[in-house]
């Protein structure tokens, strides 16, 4: 226990706490500038078990924030790669890592497997399935966002408030770290923050990291922090779905072009612009199905097709093709 001697020293933790973390498995959903320090941290700290899920791979632009990796990881699947570093600094550790994309699908039995989730994901629509799967297994939910100079990190779900309740809303239109650009320490200092949430909540630490939410705005060298306990769920959501989970009787828009998405989700797919939605007589029975990249355009698709009256909307995020 030599390796942990200064963290159990602490009376919050001591050997009882250690144990608790050795029995722990934590799902880590993201091994990007998120996920590479809670990897690090988690690892670092004794939990037992981790699994992480990421389907992307090294690449050089990442270099600068995700700094779990090195110019010899280009091409490997971030998953693997960090299973490989955080196996070389602590061999106790049983990490598994799954080289796929979380959807609503897959997201049920991972999360049932895991004692708390981590979401490090940079996706909206995986931010909102692993809310919603949190909220319906109530398992505990460390969920960050980072970009620029900004971002938060929260504990939500397992007996608090969901990620819903709290941002109900998309944004009107997305950014990314390739197209807004983001700097390595403040992403960092958010994903080092969320592994200190989630160890508070594995231990069972007081004050509650649940229903606590952390903002930072570094381009101000800003940094705010509230409760948000009493933050009531949207009576009425808009669910995403994986594409496995497409019915043969439902709707399926997809909103992408075909130099964007070549291959439909559905056999039964049509492809119809936002814009021209409300003139093409969509049918008022069954689930509708809306499709687009990021699940950003069918969030404001979905709105419209409320303004008009449909009730029964599911939204699909398939990224470029399915």
């Amino acid at each position: 226990m030599k390796r942990y001697a200064r963290q159990m020293i602490l009376p919050e933790v001591g050997a009882s706490g250690q144990n608790r973390l050795a029995r722990a498995h934590v799902l880590v959903v993201g091994a990007g500038g998120l996920g590479c320090p809670v990897l690090q941290y988690l690892g670092g700290a004794g939990v037992g078990r981790i699994t992480v899920v990421d389907g992307d791979t090294v690449e050089e632009s990442n270099l600068h924030r995700q700094v779990l990796y090195s110019m010899a990881d280009l091409g490997l699947p971030k998953a693997k790669a960090a299973r490989q570093h955080l196996r070389a600094a602590n061999p106790d550790l049983q990490i598994t890592a799954l080289v796929q994309r979380l959807d609503a699908a897959n997201a049920v039995q991972m999360v049932a497997d895991a004692d708390l989730v981590v979401d490090a994901a940079d996706s909206f629509a995986v931010s909102y399935i692993l809310s919603d799967e949190c909220l319906r297994q109530g398992k505990t939910l460390i969920s960050a966002s980072a970009l620029g100079q900004s971002g938060y990190a929260g504990g939500f779900c397992g007996g608090a408030p969901s990620l819903r309740a709290v941002f109900p809303d998309l944004p009107t239109r997305t950014a990314t770290c390739a197209t807004a650009g983001v700097m390595g320490p403040a992403v960092g200092m958010i994903g080092a923050l969320q592994a200190q949430l989630a160890l508070k909540a594995l231990l069972g630490h007081e004050p509650s990291p649940q229903g606590q939410l952390f903002v930072f705005r570094l381009a101000e060298l800003q940094a705010s922090t509230f409760r948000f306990d009493g933050a009531e769920e949207p009576e009425d959501t808009l669910p995403f779905i994986a594409a496995s989970q497409i019915l043969a009787q439902d709707t399926v828009i997809d909103l992408r072009a075909a130099a964007e998405a070549p291959q439909l989700p559905a056999p039964q797919a049509k492809r119809i612009a936002r814009q021209d939605l409300p003139g093409t007589g969509l049918p008022r029975q069954g689930r509708i199905v809306l499709c687009c990249h990021s699940g950003l355009r069918a969030w404001g698709a979905a709105q419209d097709l409320r303004q008009a009256g449909y009730s029964n909307v599911a939204l699909l995020a398939a990224g470029d093709s399915v």
